[in-house]
């Protein structure tokens, strides 16, 4: 995004909030509004119904906190610099989650750690070779399309991946299995489990 002058992000809050951000220490609660804090915090959306009940997606908090990370980071701050709306605006609800756990994976974010989250399966369970071939239109065709494409394989494509089977997918998943140093059968441009594993890991 590229803005140009004042954003009204942050609003008025307490002077007591602002001064703990900047001494790194715990904040105080937040029962004052009598400094603006819109030149003084970055501020960042997040898409929420804001009624303490709508979920907060892992993915979205994850992305969240990276952002507030790589900010920490750039100025040389910590994770006690991070606050959320509730913790500077008296009577302010959001975010509904808790911004102790969110600034715990900030930390963990600056000490070159991960979010702390299990890590989900990035294979996704091969299909069977008879999903795809002349005439098979699906879901995993596009899958493999969109991975293709990820890893530097689609310049087939003249439009991109589809759901339709077609000969660029052929050639692109050719191009791959070549890549792995296979010949023959091997790289036929039908995807195996061998095809769909090395792809998707």
């Amino acid at each position: 995004m590229v803005g140009w002058g004042r954003a009204n992000h942050a609003g008025l809050g307490d002077a007591d909030v602002l001064q703990a951000v900047i001494d790194k220490r715990a904040l105080p609660v937040d029962n004052e509004a009598n400094t603006d804090g819109n030149s003084r915090f970055y501020g960042t959306e997040l898409i929420n119904a804001g009624d303490g009940s709508d979920p907060w997606p892992k993915a979205q908090v994850d992305a969240a906190a990276r952002w507030a990370a790589a900010l920490c980071r750039a100025h040389g701050w910590s994770e006690r610099s991070v606050i959320g709306r509730k913790g500077w605006q008296p009577g302010k609800p959001d975010p509904s989650f808790s911004m102790n756990d969110f600034r715990a994976r900030v930390a963990r974010y600056l000490n070159g750690g991960s979010s702390g989250e299990k890590p989900t399966p990035t294979v996704p369970p091969f299909p069977g070779a008879s999903a795809f071939g002349d005439g098979k239109v699906n879901d995993s065709i596009l899958l493999i399309g969109q991975q293709l494409v990820r890893k530097g394989y689609g310049r087939h494509y003249r439009v991109g991946p589809s759901r339709d089977w077609g000969e660029a997918d052929r050639q692109n998943t050719e191009d791959f299995q070549r890549a792995q140093g296979w010949t023959g059968s091997d790289a036929d441009g039908y995807p195996g489990p061998e095809t769909w594993r090395r792809l998707f890991s």
